[in-house]
């Protein structure tokens, strides 16, 4: 096993054969969970294999979501031939929109796919896209790229993996996937195709590592509909189910049992709706006539009628479980007698928010449950052998997943049998460049992901995010004085306002010490001009914080303010 920042693998080339490379650069989805993004490049053309998003981190304060860094696209721009998308999950369409406000080239995604691309693009104003449907089985030329799409399950319909056809060679990428044999929507993945491949030569196999730690096969999505179906009879009140607004074949069996026992269903969140109307839209949800009712006709039914199927199994501050957990939400209020079930498990860092919105459910007289009422949409470590065995690939490369799932699924695939010198690890940034003799890594592009915060995307880079975390971590110092325009003499303060820090009533000694250190530093100035302006601030803000650090070990943002007046 190799991790490819020093060491190559190379075999001596035939004299008389050309050699021809391609480059993988993954540029999000490695060493993290989401904003899946990868580049394949040859000499003449790129294309793009998804474009997705991920969610911030505790120490992110105000960042809404992080995309990728699209430098090296914009500098290669012309090369550019399409981006084509193996599903509809926010980590691998999430950022859709962010590019194709810049990069005006086709996309290429199956239908439940691009439905939802759709709707995200319409809600960003992105006019006259151009969105090119594919099924399972199409191929398509890219230049000199011909990318095939081939059936996969997941945990939403329309998944495909992709067989990218190089001058090199060909290279296929799984997407996330699992081996379903009875799924809720569309086919059985095409293990035919897998090893039709396999028997033509693989260059790489780039595959899913999400479960590399788990043995066993992944159970069917359709097991989770009979905890649904068992569960329904033998509950009283309101069922709310928080799920992915994007695990379509999860809503699906929710109203199946919700029908079944003769309750409405009612939607809640914003992307949830829109998911579901999409879904309904493109026929991807059957659900029976006079099931699913508006939030606002909730008043009519008894809690016994009531099935609510909500957004925030992830914990998310903003989402509506997590309002209704606090009592923030503008409709619905958790009460005694609700059962909650949590309909997925959380992703890794996510635990934390989790465990704590299921706090608030219970202090609020809710039953939780959140175990048993899910399934996974990746395949664990036979199905992962499965695919590894049907394509041997000359060169594995696992994708999508932090480090150690990535070590895991190399682990794998080594116990094998497989050449340790040909399994690659990647990093996000890495340009490997490979060809049916070598494996090397030639170059690092810059890959620094880009924080989005309301309308402005990547102005807030780490000073801002620096100063975010002292404020919400220590709080705020300001210090006005008042200076004579004419004389440049202090005529008022220095006055001390805190907001984050101290409550300044309460902590009166410690502010006349503040306004004594103050106004020692203005004495040994005297009267001041505008030239003395910045060095007077940074002299009160080094002695503050150096005051406030021996009295009561904090260290507030000091925010010196001068205003000139008229005497």
């Amino acid at each position: 096993m190799s991790n490819l920042s020093t060491r190559s693998v190379t075999r001596r080339a035939s004299a008389t054969k050309e050699r021809k490379s391609v480059k993988i650069i993954p540029v999000g989805g490695l060493d993290q969970i989401g904003m899946n993004m990868t580049i394949i490049e040859t000499n003449e053309d790129i294309i793009i294999i998804d474009c997705g998003q991920t969610f911030p981190d505790d120490d992110m304060p105000g960042i809404d979501s992080i995309i990728p860094n699209f430098q090296y696209l914009r500098d290669n721009y012309s090369k550019i031939r399409a981006v084509v998308l193996t599903h509809g999950h926010e980590d691998h369409i999430g950022a859709l929109p962010y590019f194709l406000r810049e990069f005006h080239v086709p996309v290429y995604g199956t239908r439940l796919t691009l439905g939802l691309v759709r709707g995200k693009l319409e809600e960003f104003s992105i006019k006259n896209p151009s969105l090119i449907l594919v099924q399972p089985g199409d191929s398509v030329e890219l230049g000199e790229i011909k990318v095939e799409f081939i059936r996969t399950n997941h945990s939403i319909g329309d998944a495909v993996a992709l067989a990218v056809t190089t001058p090199a060679g060909v290279i296929i990428h799984t997407g996330d996937f699992k081996v379903d044999f009875t799924p809720i929507h569309g086919g059985v993945i095409d293990l035919v195709r897998f090893a039709e491949l396999g028997r033509k030569k693989v260059l790489a196999l780039l595959s899913d590592s999400t479960n590399a730690e788990r043995p066993g096969y992944t159970m069917s999505e359709r097991s989770v509909g009979h905890v649904f179906t068992e569960m329904f009879p033998q509950t009283a009140g309101r069922i709310l189910v928080a799920t992915f607004a994007s695990n379509v074949d999860r809503v699906q069996q929710i109203i199946n049992a919700a029908a079944m026992v003769g309750r409405k269903v009612v939607c809640v969140g914003r992307s949830m709706v829109n998911v579901i109307n999409t879904a309904l839209e493109l026929e991807y949800l059957e659900v029976p006539d006079g099931v699913l009712i508006d939030i606002s006709e909730m008043k009519d039914y008894d809690d016994d009628e009531l099935v609510i199927i909500t957004t925030g199994s992830q914990g998310e501050p903003m989402a509506a479980l997590s309002r209704m957990a606090s009592g923030e939400h503008k409709a619905i209020e958790i009460k005694e007698g609700d059962t909650v079930i949590f309909s997925s498990r959380p992703v890794p860092g996510n635990e934390k928010t989790v465990t704590n919105v299921i706090n608030e459910l219970m202090m609020r007289g809710a039953k939780v449950i959140y175990q048993d009422a899910h399934v996974s949409g990746h395949a664990s470590q036979e199905e992962l052998k499965l695919i590894y065995s049907l394509v041997k690939p000359k060169y594995f490369i696992p994708v999508h997943g932090e480090f150690k799932h990535l070590t895991a699924h190399s682990g794998l695939v080594r116990s094998m049998g497989h050449d340790p010198r040909n399994i690659l690890i990647l990093s996000n940034g890495m340009v490997l460049k490979l060809d049916s003799y070598s494996a090397v890594v030639t170059d690092r592009i810059d890959v620094e992901p880009v924080l989005v915060d309301g309308l402005g995307v990547g102005d807030v880079g780490n000073v801002v995010l620096k100063d975010r975390k002292i404020l919400a971590q220590e709080g705020l110092m300001i210090v006005a004085i008042g200076i004579d325009k004419r004389n440049g003499r202090l005529v008022s303060g220095p006055e001390i306002v805190s907001r984050g820090f101290v409550y300044v009533k309460e902590s009166e000694e410690l502010i006349s010490g503040c306004r004594d250190v103050v106004s020692s530093i203005l004495a040994d100035y005297g009267p001041l001009s505008q030239m003395d302006w910045g060095s007077i601030k940074t002299d009160i803000r080094d002695a503050l914080r150096e005051y406030l650090w021996r009295e009561i070990k904090r260290s507030p943002m000091v925010l010196p303010v001068i205003m000139e007046v008229d005497e």
